[in-house]
């Protein structure tokens, strides 16, 4: 075994953070945000994608948590409807938006790996909000997606984190939730970076 690789040692965190690094990768290398959000229209159709993604994910991963106080502040599908509608998306129009396919996740672990990769998301998003916010002059309106959790990001995180230890002695339980880390990072490469048309995103 290389010095590299984690060991249980580690924690968790850390064996799935190198377990899904390949996935993670291969999503930013596709995804090429910076290109997507540099236009206005640009950026519609990637919140209209994320939307999609969300309205799939979200309410799958709130079945097999089972446990709403935890996951209710980590629900970003009513962000990004609110994000649209500034970009003048209507209600009808977002409800209309297409939905990525049903997803099926086995119980909390898994839940809870797939909620990992978007939780994660809301680090990077930090970065990500600023540019666009550079790019296209949004104040506090526009952005909510992006800026997440806002100045409660690390805590949010380190709440995360400490969650993701519940299953650290369970190996049947840390396998379930790698794969289904694994599985959302690919599902969400697939859904983002799949060619559309332009008009189904209103």
């Amino acid at each position: 075994m290389s010095p590299a690789t984690p060991t249980r040692r580690d924690g968790l965190h850390a064996r799935l953070r190198a377990a899904t690094d390949p996935a993670h990768r291969a999503l930013e290398a596709g995804l090429d945000w910076q290109a997507r959000v540099a236009t206005r229209a640009g950026y519609r159709d990637l919140l209209a994608r994320l939307h999609g993604f969300h309205a799939t994910w979200e309410s799958a991963i709130g079945v097999h948590l089972a446990d709403e106080g935890f996951l209710g502040p980590r629900r970003r599908l009513a962000l990004l409807a609110a994000d649209l509608a500034h970009l003048g998306l209507g209600p009808a129009a977002v409800a209309a938006l297409p939905r990525s396919k049903a997803v099926m996740l086995d119980g909390p672990a898994a839940a809870t790996g797939a909620l990992y990769v978007l939780e994660g998301s809301t680090l990077g998003g930090q970065l990500i909000g600023r540019h666009i916010a550079g790019l296209h002059g949004f104040g506090e309106t526009g952005l909510t997606y992006y800026r997440a959790h806002g100045p409660r990001t690390g805590a949010m995180w380190a709440a995360f984190r400490a969650r993701l230890e519940d299953f650290a002695d369970d190996p049947e339980a840390e396998a379930l939730l790698t794969a289904a880390a694994v599985a959302t990072f690919a599902a969400m490469r697939d859904w983002l970076c799949a060619p559309h048309e332009g008009a189904a995103f209103g």
